[in-house]
């Protein structure tokens, strides 16, 4: 029987399993062949690059994680501190591999592609998989060693989702900056003002470019997906203790367990052929995912029927899986180049840049819809079907029923940026023109599979974050019957809440332009102080840009970062618990929409610039060619910056109004 410590033992020895995964797929990334010396030189100087930012950033953060492993361990116990630093270690450590993983991959992708198309996928994806699979395994190991050595008491474990989500909203938001500091201002000077070709090495940006995806769109969208995770299955499990015959706190582990074994065959079914169209690779990588959910489905029957946890709950996570599969297929649809919505944005560059931003940002808007349709569904199906005894709890255990094949869709958004670092290798060393086509390609299928990651993301955090709220309530001593929308003590926090959504991605977005702004000067002086560069007879200084970018994004990323944690707090102690639940909801419905306007309508607008370089209204260098640029630049910050971080936001704030519930009183105002 999977009850009690037999199903966590289970979670536990099923994640290990997927690290042994990790450590051979690493080996067989690592034996392909890494090309020639001028391939490998470049690659180094991304991987010192990627390691000097990480390096840095990682000692910053390991000081905020001691103030507050010591403040939590003063101001409630030390077994939540505890958790606290395993949970920013563990998020720390995957995306670290990750990253590690991934600036080792882009140059034997780059080789492979040479081969074809179908090689320079495998490598690509394998690398993808062993940060999704670090990712879930970590996550797992954590909880369920929590698990035991706190004797099953969740309300310790929560400190784990708080030290996750703390690492995941700095690496996500430092990172994003880097990397759209470095992306803007190559793109701005290099491919606008200069007229030269991405990725090409007369552009002293360049290097910090392709570092900018390793350290935003690897390192900090694995420490986003890995907080998700984790937080998805705390949540369930807070509010399982009542629920499903005593098994309500080991199914969510369970769950995600078996998507863990689903997610690892899954991985064995992505293969294309030489010529693949986008659909064909969006077939492929769809073939991985819809596999997987299948498997998911069988195992979770198989583990319903020897728990005997009632089949209303194998529904609710077949309302999660299918709520999931659903918001990454109108995500493909909003962000495609292959769909209408991202090539009717390319035809609006044909009247210049305006009509194009004016146009993305409608397909954003528009794109809202279906994942807020889907959402508010899954909602209601999920509670019809768990009943009044599951409540939330079914609600929250749709969440990890959406996100248990993150192993495998992980692996199809992280192998994204290794692709594009490919094509910057293949540029950079001179490879021959159909290399720089095939890794094109699968850039192209990376955009779209990292906004259908973001979408993961973004909806399984409204689901986590009301599930934590309810856990809040329940915490706080609260009783839902006792809080209306036109209370004074829920007002306030109301509108504070959804107010600070729009806050954050205005900090964020300034933190990118104020970077790009110093890269872009630099880039220029270079061009202007540097005899022979334009004509590759001299030689860029890409170290510089590279340490600009770094210091802009670290200095940038502190205000942001701090105001998840710090807000919920202030609410909590000067308007009281009442305000905080206020705060909660109007901060959940605000940022699930923002955050999905942003996300798809930056990758559309990347799309878009993608799909006139593949030679229609008149292809690269054309005039719609730049309006397409300029769009793509305004979408970086909103695709890999601003909009994926807001996922995080609502969820730190919950799990941060969550550990310090108890601590809240009625506040120093009283209404």
């Amino acid at each position: 029987m999977l009850e009690g410590t037999a199903g966590i033992t289970f979670a536990l020895v099923v994640a290990l399993a997927g690290v042994v995964f990790v450590v051979i797929q690493l080996g067989r990334v690592l034996g392909q062949d890494a090309g020639n010396q001028t391939m490998q030189d470049i690659a180094a100087a991304i991987q010192e690059g990627a390691a000097a930012f990480l390096r840095r950033e990682y000692t910053f953060l390991a000081g905020f994680v001691v103030v507050v492993a010591a403040i939590v361990a003063v101001w409630l116990d030390w077994q939540t501190a505890v958790s606290f630093v395993l949970g920013a270690f563990a998020s720390a450590s995957a995306g670290y591999l990750g990253m590690f993983t991934a600036v080792r991959s882009n140059v034997r992708t780059a080789a492979a592609a040479q081969k074809s198309l179908n090689d320079g996928l495998r490598v690509a994806f394998n690398s993808g998989s062993i940060m999704g699979m670090s990712v879930v395994s970590f996550s797992l190991i954590g909880l369920t060693v929590l698990y035991f050595l706190f004797d099953g008491n969740i309300s310790y474990i929560t400190g784990f989702g708080f030290g996750a989500s703390s690492i995941a909203l700095f690496a996500r938001v430092g990172g994003g900056i880097y990397t759209k500091a470095a992306d803007v201002g190559a793109d701005l000077v290099g491919k606008v003002e200069q007229g030269i070709p991405e990725d090409d090495p007369r552009n002293p940006a360049v290097i910090a470019d392709n570092v900018g995806d390793n350290v935003g769109d690897v390192a900090g969208m694995g420490a986003d997906l890995f907080e998700s995770y984790s937080g998805s299955i705390i949540a369930a499990a807070a509010l399982g203790a009542t629920v499903a015959g005593g098994v309500g706190i080991t199914l969510p582990f369970i769950v995600a367990a078996v998507g863990i074994i689903a997610s690892l065959i899954g991985t064995f079914l992505v293969s294309t052929k030489e010529g693949a169209t986008q659909h064909d690779l969006l077939a492929t990588l769809r073939r991985a995912i819809y596999g997987s959910s299948a498997l998911v489905l069988v195992f979770t029957a198989i583990v319903i029927a020897i728990t005997g946890a009632g089949w209303n709950l194998f529904a609710v996570v077949l309302v999660g899986l299918l709520a999931g599969n659903g918001i990454g297929y109108f995500t493909e649809y909003y962000t495609s180049y292959t769909e209408k919505p991202t090539q009717g944005i390319a035809k609006a560059s044909e009247t210049g840049s305006a009509t194009l931003i004016i146009e993305g940002l409608a397909v954003g808007m528009v794109s809202t819809v279906a994942p807020v349709l889907i959402v508010a569904v899954a909602i209601i199906l999920a509670l019809g079907l768990g009943g009044s005894e599951a409540g939330l709890y079914a609600v929250a255990l749709a969440g990890v029923g959406m996100l248990s094949t993150l192993g495998v869709t992980l692996a199809t958004d992280a192998y994204g940026p290794v692709a594009d670092n490919a094509g910057g290798i293949a540029e950079m060393s001179h490879l021959p023109p159909e290399v720089r086509e095939r890794t094109d390609a699968l850039d192209s299928l990376g955009n779209t599979t990292a906004a259908t990651g973001k979408g993961f993301a973004i909806g399984s955090a409204v689901l986590t974050a009301l599930a934590l709220m309810a856990a809040y309530i329940q915490a706080a001593g609260l009783k839902p019957s006792d809080l209306s929308l036109l209370d004074p003590e829920m007002i306030p926090g109301l509108l504070i809440g959804a107010m600070l959504p729009y806050l954050f991605a205005a900090l964020t977005m300034t933190a990118v332009g104020k970077a790009a702004f110093e890269i872009v000067m630099e880039v220029r002086r270079q061009f202007k102080e540097i005899p022979g560069l334009m004509e590759g007879t001299g030689k860029p200084d890409y170290k510089t840009c590279v340490d600009i970018s770094t210091k802009s994004a670290l200095r940038e990323m502190v205000v942001p970062g701090a105001l998840a944690v710090v807000v919920p707090l202030l609410v909590g102690f000067v308007l009281g618990k009442e305000a905080v639940a206020g705060m909660l909801i109007g901060a959940i419905a605000s940022g699930f929409v923002l955050a999905v306007m942003m996300a798809n309508a930056g990758g559309a607008w990347d799309n878009a610039k993608k799909w006139i370089e593949t030679g229609v209204l008149g292809g690269k260098g054309s005039d719609a060619h730049k309006a397409a640029v300029v769009g793509d630049t305004v979408g970086d910050p909103f695709k890999d910056t601003s909009g994926p971080a807001l996922n995080i936001l609502i969820k730190l704030m919950s799990i941060v109004s969550l550990v310090f519930a108890t601590a809240f009183g009625n506040g120093l105002i009283n209404f």
